[in-house]
């Protein structure tokens, strides 16, 4: 394996950074593991969950998430 440190990752154009997370991820999917959850967590997924189904109006759509993220609003929240 070619070590590769961070800084070289760092020195890499952001859109050849994505690909390379894109290319870790896939890679990460492709092994048929189960991921343990800890009881903590998976506290924390319900809890969440049943904030959300007892008031959905109260997040955002996708559509609003990829709004400001794309016009970088989501900075002022």
């Amino acid at each position: 394996m070619k070590n590769v440190s961070i800084a070289d990752i760092l020195e890499l154009p952001v859109q050849e950074r994505i690909r390379l997370v894109e290319l870790i991820w896939d890679s990460v999917a492709a092994v048929s593991t189960d991921a343990e959850v800890s009881p903590e967590l998976k506290n924390t997924l319900q809890d969440r969950l049943d904030e959300f189904e007892a008031s959905p109006e109260a997040g955002f759509s996708w559509d609003q998430v990829k709004s400001r993220l794309a016009d970088g609003s989501w900075r002022t929240v």
